[in-house]
């Protein structure tokens, strides 16, 4: 019985420096449009987290203008450090005349706490 409680102790407390959760409603939309006379952008964030979907869209937009811009891409998995977390992700990127569309749907977000949150499609 001692035993089990001291496993069960430990397995608490090491959830506590590293823990893998999953979740299944996360946001969805477009975060950022950039106009230029050459071309628009919109940068859309799916399955995201509403604390850090803004960050995530602003740093996403540098990756595309940096990584991506000279071609439609799809899907390429990016991973973008945040402000606040570390989110991997898929990043697709489509270009009809002057619109450019650059979505990025969460997989998965490292909080520096240690947890590490998975987004799982809602079956229902």
């Amino acid at each position: 019985m001692l035993l089990l409680l001291a496993t069960f102790a430990s397995a608490q407390s090491t959830c506590k420096e590293q823990c893998v959760k999953t979740y299944r409603y996360g946001y969805n939309g477009m975060e950022l449009i950039a106009t230029s006379p050459k071309e628009t952008i919109i940068v859309s964030t799916y399955n995201s987290k509403l604390s850090i979907k803004e960050d995530i869209a602003n740093k996403v937009y540098q990756y595309y203008w940096d990584e991506l811009r000279n071609n439609d891409s799809g899907p390429v998995t990016v991973t973008i450090d945040g402000d606040f977390a570390k989110v991997t992700g898929k990043c697709i990127v489509t270009k009809k005349g002057k619109l450019t569309a650059v979505e990025f749907h969460f997989e998965k977000i490292e909080w520096p706490n240690g947890i590490t949150e998975l987004y799982r499609m809602h079956q229902g």
